[in-house]
């Protein structure tokens, strides 16, 4: 297949676009901002909130626009290229042999991980952080956490001790975005803690993610945290799993979860009570996506995955339908998410990887344990296009699962919670008192 170092050698050269398009009236007008009113259907009738809200997506404007023109012999031909203060990676790296079942995605391919540490995309001083359990029986470097409940908790029905006998032996998982820290899952430990669950948070640092490996470090460290949640449920009878994901990379390590579930015993499965979605699942191995996700991590605030969208302040707002201001990405972030694009269209392809990822996917899609879900996104998300979303939510309501889904409309990704906290606290609370609680009773 020949060697990717065509285009890696110069994986930030792309940034250089923005010399360009900065002198240049025809690009100028092709970013700017452009209406995209969204039409809005019924997804579920027992639930308002259950809509959808159809929106441009994403991925057809980048494939659409100028960037998607931009080829890497072009930029080499830039004379200015050489005043960019970017550390140029001057690396070969060949098409690994795909017999090699344990080839890394990117400890053999440093490239990718000098993007990350280079270009002021990120702070070269820090470090993720790893929180671990602080039971003695685990090791230190485990990166989960315990949260135990408020002893001042409120029932989330506010009276029934029945249900606060059901939260005490409850444990909520969290299962955090690419690039989230166990502070940015603080704030719906907080949430889940003050009502008397247990709740356990669980990130995979971006150093990990970089050197993911088929049956590395990363899957190491989803076997401690499955080990340990089988000890717990063990312990007592009566005990119950609920798990809350976010992003595709929440919602990955959960189907590798029921994966290693379903090996070590079926019944354990049975003792997931609910599952909430936040912003996912793309249920295929899609390079944009990943392109998506991997930018939105690089840069954080600066991307234009953390704006959601814009309501126009004049427009006419009637019942079912928006009328926003698209937001664009900036030049650098555009070409940026070209560059990964080529990458990860190599990688997801490479047999190891997407043998890994598609097994992972088929258990999510087609071996769902029988628990209701919840799914929470958005029609603004510009990582996670809202109608992968809700057409993976008709498949299972196909499939005979008890669904329940909100679409935001307008928030970001993986930011519905601090948008609008109100509606994303009622949609918990009654998924939770609904159909996770009353099952819980239930099996007690």
């Amino acid at each position: 297949m020949g060697s990717l170092s065509g285009f890696f050698q110069r994986p930030v050269l792309a940034a250089s676009a923005v010399a360009i398009a900065s002198v240049s009236a025809d690009c100028c007008e092709k970013l700017r901002p452009s209406k995209s009113p969204d039409a809005c259907s019924s997804l579920e009738q027992s639930n308002p909130c259950s809509s959808s809200y159809s929106s441009s997506h994403l991925l057809n404007d980048i494939n659409s626009s100028w960037v998607s023109r931009i080829t890497t012999s072009k930029l080499a031909e830039l004379s200015f290229i050489t005043g960019i203060r970017v550390p140029i990676p001057n690396a070969q790296i060949p098409i690994p042999n795909t017999n090699n079942f344990n080839y890394s995605l990117v400890s053999s391919s440093p490239v990718l991980l000098n993007i990350y540490q280079s270009a002021d995309l990120t702070k070269k001083s820090a470090k993720p952080a790893a929180y671990p359990y602080s039971f003695p029986s685990q090791p230190l470097d485990v990166s989960y956490r315990w949260h135990l409940p408020d002893p001042k908790a409120v029932n989330v029905s506010g009276v029934s001790s029945d249900s606060s006998s059901a939260k005490s032996k409850t444990v909520v998982v969290l299962l955090g975005w690419l690039g989230a820290k166990q502070k940015h899952l603080n704030r719906y430990a907080e949430w889940y803690s003050s009502r008397g669950f247990h709740v356990i948070t669980f990130t995979f640092p971006m150093s990990e993610v970089f050197s993911y490996k088929v049956g590395g470090k990363a899957e190491k460290d989803v076997e401690l945290l499955v080990d340990h949640l089988s000890e717990w449920l063990e312990e007592e009878h009566g005990k119950n799993l609920v798990f809350h994901t976010f992003s595709n990379t929440g919602w990955l390590t959960y189907g590798v979860i029921l994966e290693k579930f379903q090996k070590m015993d079926s019944a354990l499965t049975g003792r997931i009570r609910g599952c909430i979605v936040d912003s996912a699942p793309v249920a295929v191995p899609d390079p944009q996506v990943f392109a998506s996700g991997f930018s939105a991590a690089f840069l954080k605030k600066n991307s234009v995955a953390t704006k959601g969208s814009v309501i126009k302040p004049d427009a006419d707002l009637t019942v079912g339908t928006r009328t926003s201001i698209e937001v664009k990405p900036a030049l650098t972030e555009a070409a940026l998410l070209l560059v990964l694009e080529k990458f990860f269209g190599v990688v997801l392809n490479h047999p190891p990887i997407n043998r890994r990822l598609t097994d992972v996917m088929s258990v999510l899609s087609s071996e769902q344990p029988s628990c209701p879900q919840l799914y929470i996104y958005s029609s603004a998300d510009k990582v996670i296009p809202s109608d992968s979303v809700e057409s993976f939510i008709e498949k299972q309501r196909k499939s005979g699962h008890k669904v329940r889904s909100c679409n935001f409309v307008s928030t970001p990704h993986v930011d519905h919670f601090r948008n609008d906290p109100k509606l994303y606290s009622s949609q918990l609370t009654h998924f939770l008192e609904d159909c996770v609680l009353t099952s819980c009773k239930e099996s007690s």
